[in-house]
This record gives structure tokens, C-alpha cells and sequence, in this order.
């Protein structure tokens, strides 16, 4: 039984997919919405508000509180989903490579059990996952269930 789920989200309907199946089958685990700014693609999901062309404004005040308010919006949203099921939800977040920082946070945080959408890419030379699911599913040292 998983005491601590992980549900990276992103903003994308995938990650939303994730968060409502992580409440479907771990009704008594504490589920923990994490969110990985990614300074690399800051259009990557479908947040609002990081534009991307932000290089000059990186480290300044209107970068982070662009990055802030981004934030804000996509956990009110992940909140909206946690009252949908009645539950409550955990977020967090941070700013750096997405693949890292949640491999990082899952073995750091000692969390149970993975859930994470994958946009998927239809290759035959590569796994059908995108590269930061690829990545989780790989590295983390707990099971991960990946979401289509």
C-alpha cells in the first residue's frame, strides 16, 4: 500500500490524467503535486505566462514572479482536481531540469509510488515514453505508472 504518491504535473491534460488517476487508486496515500519549472523549455506543458524569450529576464524580479504566478495558477488548478475527489493535495516545486529534480525528489522525499503522464512518441527506435517519463521510469527506485 502506498503512503506517499508523486504526480509530476505540467500543466498539460496528461499530467491532469495523472493527478486524477493518483486519487482514483491510492485513496489513502497523501498525494503530492510537483511541479518542475524547466529553465531549458519554459514553454514546455501549457503554462501561461513564461514566455519564451525570457533569457534576459532570468534571475530577475518579473522572471520570478512570472515563474511564481505560472505556479500559483497551475496548483489552483491541481487543487480544483483534489476537491473533485474531496481530497487534499501536497504541492511543491522547483526550478531546474524536470528529469533530475523529480528522479531527485522521489528518492529524497521517499515517496511510495509514482504517477506521471507521457506525451508519448510513436518511434520504433525509442520507448514510447517522452524523454522525462523515460527518465523517471528508469531511475526512480519505486514503481512508476505511466499515464496515456
Amino acid at each position: 500500500m502506498s503512503r506517499t504518491v508523486l504526480v509530476p504535473v505540467d500543466g498539460s491534460p496528461l499530467s491532469f490524467d495523472a493527478l486524477r488517476h493518483a486519487f482514483r487508486e491510492f485513496p489513502d496515500a497523501a498525494i503530492v503535486a510537483y511541479h518542475v519549472v524547466d529553465l531549458f523549455r519554459p514553454d514546455y506543458g501549457t503554462l501561461e505566462g513564461l514566455d519564451s524569450t525570457y533569457e534576459p529576464m532570468i534571475g530577475t524580479a518579473a522572471w520570478d514572479r512570472a515563474v511564481d504566478n505560472a505556479t500559483d495558477q497551475l496548483f489552483a488548478e491541481v487543487t480544483d482536481v483534489a476537491d473533485e475527489y474531496d481530497r487534499s493535495v501536497v504541492t511543491d516545486s522547483d526550478i531546474g531540469d524536470p528529469k533530475r529534480l523529480i528522479v531527485e525528489y522521489a528518492t529524497v522525499e521517499d515517496v511510495d509510488h509514482v504517477v506521471i503522464g507521457s506525451h508519448g512518441r510513436l518511434d520504433e527506435r525509442r520507448p514510447l515514453y517522452g524523454s522525462v517519463t523515460e527518465t523517471v521510469v528508469r531511475r526512480v527506485p519505486v514503481p512508476v505508472t505511466v499515464i496515456r
